[in-house]
């Protein structure tokens, strides 16, 4: 069969990724290519014979490598060569095999089974392995990045983020330990739902007919096949297997995938000019732009959120192929193939993240001065004057804990009290530290609560916590450590 040059296919996939990430087509290439899944075929069909063989008595080591020999000579070339006289694809695998295996077991070839006893089984078979041996090492690689991430930016300190607006402040570590917990619970289900693909040995309706006339236990047959994939059969088949057990891994997959996207989205956001507080690895050659030499994009964020928007919406064909008129229809043949493409997909996305975690740089100086620059009681980056953005107080994102603390001391509307000193800050031009230090009744309230409460030393030293609002932190940095530990020590077993 003639080759065709990679650069005159025409998905994406098959030139411009297979080139540009040839690892990743390299781990996939065994379990999602067309010769891997005649191989699979191939496979299912020789463990269909060799069950055969071990109810009759007649299975011998020499004779199960004979087989198994065979089976690896059938080339994806003669099948299709053969699937252009037959029109059915695995008819015309069992043409060959037949061809290859001694003559005595040529009648067992395919003996009981329908075309998707072969077909389910062995997507199965392929599915599982494409997915323990490349998806989740790769996955497993970029979520111990993470958490190596998470640990180390710990306690570096962040301004929280809701609505695009500071909140209040955190770590940068927390801020990763949220992908850490969300992609490493995905992971684990990834895992334990890989293994629970199912085959079957059913026949054309599911009940067992054809094979009822082979052997006295179709069920005992079933088991053997299977085994021989290291798989367990479906509790109730149809022409087809269950399609939940397949459905429920690519669900979580997206899953994963979704988590992925949103973490390129918030890397890349924190990348902006006026943030500045992440870089992605730019190597010295590359180009940010054609015409701005300047430019220096998060391009790789961009390219996993891209990937996201192309492959996601493929979960909906994955909801229709879990139906099927009756015993069977053929409304998923052509859709199921998809499936290696969506693999493919998000496999490039993870590689791609993870790669972005390698190189990825972190300006503390930055993340310092945009936390106190619009939660600083005096410390403000140098140039900005308070007040010139509307709704941005120097200070302002230590009202929370002004709040509390005067809420504390038992000033039931203490909520609008603070309300009204960030209004006087804005309009004024105040810090938040200046303006609440201008209400000496409240602040005195505040301050005292703070010494009672063991904050600050003293009363007098109160003024200090709200220019440095990298204190008020919470949780952050235990929650970031205690995470990443828990994951990464999940990850490892």
């Amino acid at each position: 069969m003639e080759t065709r040059n990679i650069f005159k296919n025409i998905s994406p996939l098959d030139h411009r990724y297979s080139v540009s990430e040839k690892d990743v087509f390299d781990s996939l290439a065994p379990w999602l290519s067309e010769e891997a899944a005649i191989a699979a075929c191939v496979k299912a069909e020789t463990a269909l014979v060799i069950a055969h063989l071990e109810i009759r008595g007649g299975l011998t080591p020499e004779l199960r490598e004979t087989l198994e020999k065979a089976g690896a000579s059938v080339e994806a070339a003669e099948v299709y060569a053969e699937e252009e006289k037959t029109r059915h694809n695995i008819r015309a695998l069992v043409n060959v095999l037949k061809t290859r295996v001694p003559r005595e077991t040529a009648p067992l070839v395919h003996l009981g089974a329908t075309s998707v006893d072969i077909l389910d089984t062995s997507l199965s078979w392929r599915i599982r392995g494409a997915v323990r041996e490349a998806v989740l090492p790769r996955l497993k690689k970029l979520e111990l990045l993470l958490c190596a991430f998470a640990e180390k930016e710990a306690e570096t300190p962040q301004a929280g983020r809701t609505h695009g607006q500071h909140a209040v402040p955190v770590t940068l570590g927390f801020a990763l330990a949220e992908y850490v917990s969300r992609l490493g619970k995905s992971i684990l289900e990834i895992e334990r739902l890989s293994g629970q693909l199912k085959g079957k040995l059913a026949g054309a309706v599911g009940a067992y007919n054809a094979v009822s006339m082979i052997v006295r236990d179709p069920e005992d047959l079933e088991r053997r096949y299977l085994a021989e994939l290291g798989l367990e059969p479906s509790e109730h088949s149809t022409q087809l297997v269950e399609p939940e057990y397949l459905l429920r891994l690519l669900l979580e997959i997206n899953l994963a995938f979704g988590v992925i996207a949103n973490l390129a989205d918030d890397l890349r956001n924190l990348q902006r000019t006026e943030i500045g507080e992440l870089r992605e690895g730019f190597a010295a050659d590359q180009v940010g732009s054609s015409t701005m030499p300047q430019k220096r994009n998060p391009w790789n964020s961009e390219h996993v959120k891209s990937l996201w928007k192309a492959f996601m919406p493929r979960v909906v064909t994955f909801y229709m192929d879990q139906i099927s008129e009756h015993q069977r229809d053929l409304t998923n043949s052509a859709s199921q193939r998809f499936i290696a493409d969506y693999i493919t997909g998000f496999c490039l996305a993870v590689s791609r993240m993870t790669s972005v975690m390698e190189g990825l740089g972190v300006d503390r100086e930055r993340l310092l001065a945009n936390l106190r620059g619009a939660g600083s009681g005096g410390t403000l980056i140098p140039g900005v004057i308070p007040g010139v953005i509307p709704g941005v107080i120097p200070g302002g994102i230590l009202a929370e804990p002004a709040y509390i603390l005067l809420a504390e001391t038992g000033v039931s509307d203490a909520h609008e009290v603070i309300r009204r000193v960030t209004l006087k800050a804005e309009k004024e031009r105040l810090t938040f530290a200046e303006a609440l230090s201008g209400e000496k009744e409240v602040f005195d309230r505040i301050a005292g609560k703070m010494a009672e409460l063991g904050i600050v030393p003293s009363k007098e030293e109160a003024l200090s916590f709200f220019a440095h609002p990298e204190q008020y932190r919470g949780l952050s940095a235990k929650k970031a450590k205690t995470i990443a530990a828990k994951y990464k020590k999940l990850m490892k077993t």
